[in-house]
């Protein structure tokens, strides 16, 4: 717990809490804040429902509550809402709640007639329960923060991950590659983090993973060139292995990719491993258990971003200037 307090006014008190989906992340950003993560009871019941008590007073407190909701998906999701709605009914003064992989995030609008807008019923859900704002971090379309009514604390972790591509790989020929023209606008600031590198792009992402029998086609340079290809998550992994494929066939030297959130599916790692691929890169915002972690794997930590986010959140200073050099 961090406290401080400004001439003439009261003492605030930051608070950290943490569901029970990635308690290595909690235990990370705690060391951050200099804090320790609040005390709680939390058990499930033999019919499955969640019950959540914290052990301390949380009366006027600042809360900040992690949860990276992993599988199974819906219950860690489920924990956070119980966790929010207690804090409320304990008043605490302000409830921001830390979500480093956004759920139901790729459900954000309507492709056909009668489909949910899941992403709108999470945000939904979480104003209902008590949540007066979000962070997260690297949201599968930006203009998902339109669907809280709150403040939204959209964290970036590409510089982080460009970070780490340029020191491996800085000296040789890169083009940064899209799995599918709708992410173009992600390869371009790929490209200026990187340096200026040309970018390319696969014409059918659905040609990869086999859904679309139609020729898929590279737009661009990539014949001789490193291509780092870069999304916003990794889920099966059939994209990715697929796309690496196609473009070493179209000559490419070697392929790394990039990507926040390792969802990693049953079945990902296996795919990664016999794509041909040299190199992996994602951040640590969901747990990585050690049997997916093949060798060609790199997870970065996002603790220290997120600790410092929350600290510019607590103290009033701006989140913007993290992200502005």
């Amino acid at each position: 717990m961090t406290t401080f307090q400004l001439p003439g006014t009261a003492t605030k008190r930051l608070m950290f809490f943490s569901g029970g989906a990635h308690p290595g992340l909690a235990k990370d950003i705690a060391a951050g804040l200099g804090t320790s993560i609040t005390p709680q009871t939390a058990h499930t019941f033999a019919n499955g429902e969640t019950f959540v008590r914290f052990d301390i007073s949380v009366r006027g407190s600042d809360a900040f509550v992690l949860q990276a909701p992993s599988e199974p998906i819906n219950t860690w999701l489920m924990e956070h809402l119980i966790m929010v709605d207690a804090l409320k009914r304990a008043s605490a003064k302000r409830i921001t709640v830390v979500l480093p992989f956004y759920p139901y995030g790729r459900q954000d609008k309507k492709h056909r007639g009668r489909e949910p807008i899941s992403a709108r019923l999470v945000a939904d859900l979480l104003t209902t329960a008590g949540a007066d704002r979000i962070m997260t971090v690297d949201l599968h379309t930006a203009q998902s923060q339109g669907f809280f009514d709150g403040p939204v604390d959209h964290l970036q972790a590409q510089p982080l991950l460009a970070a780490h591509v340029t020191a491996s790989y800085g000296d040789a020929e890169i083009t940064v590659v899209a799995p599918d023209s709708g992410r173009v606008k992600l390869a371009e600031k790929w490209a200026e983090l990187l340096g200026g590198r040309p970018i390319a792009f696969i014409q059918h992402r659905d040609s990869l993973s086999g859904e679309y029998r139609g020729a898929n086609r590279v737009v661009g340079d990539v014949r001789g060139r490193l291509c780092v290809l870069v999304d916003d998550m990794i889920d099966t992994a059939a994209t990715t292995a697929g796309a690496t494929k196609v473009l070493l066939a179209e000559g490419a030297s070697d392929v790394v990719a990039a990507a926040t959130h390792g969802v990693l599916s049953e079945g990902a790692a296996e795919r990664l491993a016999g794509s041909g691929i040299r190199e992996v890169v994602l951040t640590n915002t969901l747990p990585i258990p050690a049997a997916k972690r093949v060798p060609l794997l790199t997870v970065l930590s996002i603790a220290p971003l997120l600790a410092r986010a929350i600290n510019e959140v607590f103290e009033g200073g701006s989140v913007t200037s993290l992200f502005e050099s």
